[in-house]
């Protein structure tokens, strides 16, 4: 397949209530195993690729290296691949828009793209950060690539206090909706973990919702039912990896030495 004919496939994969299951990766080597376990689709978390370079999450991972490891995981499989790539490294909308290009060079089709200050506090207001989205969508359009776009709100992780979601979900649906009149794909709302507060989010977003499993979390049936078409795994299936990693080579370290 050509990268928009995957582009076309991974858009289909956004059924709301049979949501496309993302067990993201980190290079090419978990892009492989994930894709021989069966995956339809591939997508990396920015967190896990940082950490296996040996960079802190935030755009610390040079923007080039990161670009390896996306061609790098495009050339491990014929699956779809989404990449996050957090706030495309720029806080302006063309340059931002620009690096988006550099990734497409990939052949990568897809991207995560949030509305956190990566590096600073707070989110970027919504008018601006549609901005930010508009300009890569219609970077994409130039170059006649059908671009998914999954529009991140940092919303919910940047309040440490659940209590207080329910009163942000005003200001999440209307950056679902802005973000969908800019020309984004998806919105993905990482931290949201109630079923009443998804189930509300799914209801009311022109997009497809894209929610992160993590520890307190419904699991992936009951999403399925509050309308989720999209599960991402982030970098839990890098830190499992590593746990068993670190306790394996503990006890071969241990049986060496007794």
């Amino acid at each position: 397949m050509n990268p928009n004919e995957k582009a076309r496939v991974f858009a289909s994969l956004h059924k709301k209530g049979d949501p496309v299951i993302l067990y993201n990766v980190w290079d090419a080597g978990s892009a492989a195993a994930v894709a021989d376990a069966g995956a339809s689709a591939l997508a990396t978390g920015s967190a896990p690729v940082a950490f296996a370079n040996g960079f802190a999450d935030g755009e610390q991972l040079p923007m080039q290296r990161l670009f390896e490891v996306a061609r790098s995981i495009v050339g491990a499989t014929e699956l779809p691949v989404s990449i996050d790539f957090e706030g495309a490294y720029a806080t302006d909308p063309e340059e931002g828009a620009r690096n988006v290009g550099l990734l497409v060079d990939t052949g990568a089709i897809g991207l995560n793209f949030e509305d956190q200050v990566v590096g600073g506090a707070g989110l970027h207001p919504v008018s601006e950060q549609a901005a930010r989205i508009a300009a890569i969508r219609a970077m994409a359009r130039d170059r006649g690539v059908e671009l998914f776009i999954n529009a991140r709100t940092d919303l919910f992780l940047k309040e440490k206090d659940a209590s207080a979601y329910p009163a942000l979900m005003t200001e999440a649906i209307a950056r679902a909706r802005a973000y969908a009149d800019a020309g984004a794909s998806g919105f993905f709302a990482p931290g949201l973990d109630t079923a009443e507060l998804i189930g509300a989010l799914c209801d009311a977003s022109p997009l497809p919702v894209n929610i992160i499993m993590r520890p307190g979390v419904p699991d992936a049936a009951t999403l399925a039912k509050l309308g989720v078409s999209r599960i991402s795994h982030g970098p839990y299936p890098y830190r499992a990896m590593i746990e068993r990693l670190t306790d394996a080579a503990r006890a071969a370290l241990s049986a060496a030495s007794s």
